[in-house]
């Protein structure tokens, strides 16, 4: 179900891998040392303030729905332009070898970072905003950033921040070689791509 009040009136699909990638960063508390509230209640004992946050990047291919995540401890143009050029690599690792647009909301890490305007140029890449106050018009990576956190983030209690950021590699292991996605009539994002020779 689509949560938003407002949607383009238009859905749209890159015909080709690599056609659009959609960027995001999603803010995530850190969790102490021992587990947060999941493990120990609401006591302000078990409350994390002030450890932090973890800035999830997200990569997300348009036309295949291959995703590529990393948790890093910010969203400077600097951090944000090193993670396109890791996502770019991964993503060529898959048969995705070449990125036509990068597709990205407003914020000053994508749209004034002179960091992040050469890795788009050293990709050979156009670079895409979304409308102001349209955050529905990057919906691939806002969805995949809900469904990380349902399926990932919050599925489960975890005992320490490292113990949740080990299990995002499996995790995304999975919603890219077996988790059905509706999008694609039930089948996951790799059977999008060519296989290999």
């Amino acid at each position: 179900p689509i949560r938003a009040c407002r949607k383009s009136a238009r859905r749209y699909e890159h015909p080709a891998p690599g056609d659009m990638i959609h960027l995001d960063v999603k803010k995530l508390g850190r969790i102490p040392d021992g587990g947060g509230h999941r493990v120990h209640g609401r006591a302000d004992s078990a409350r994390g303030r002030g450890i932090g946050y973890d800035y999830l990047h997200t990569a997300i291919d348009d036309h295949t729905r291959l995703a590529y995540i990393e948790a890093l401890t910010d969203e400077k143009g600097v951090t944000c332009a090193a993670f396109l050029t890791r996502a770019a690599a991964y993503f060529a690792a898959r048969g995705i070898t070449r990125i036509h647009r990068v597709m990205t909301d407003n914020a000053k890490n994508y749209r004034v970072s002179h960091a992040f305007q050469q890795a788009c140029a050293a990709l050979g890449a156009r670079q895409k905003f979304t409308r102001p106050h349209c955050p529905w018009t990057n919906g691939k990576a806002e969805r995949l950033n809900r469904t990380m956190a349902t399926e990932w983030a919050y599925r489960q209690a975890y005992v320490s921040n490292q113990h949740r950021t080990q299990a995002l590699s499996p995790w995304l292991e999975h919603y890219n070689t077996t988790r059905p996605h509706s999008a694609l009539g039930g089948r996951p994002p790799i059977s999008r791509l060519s296989p290999s020779p």
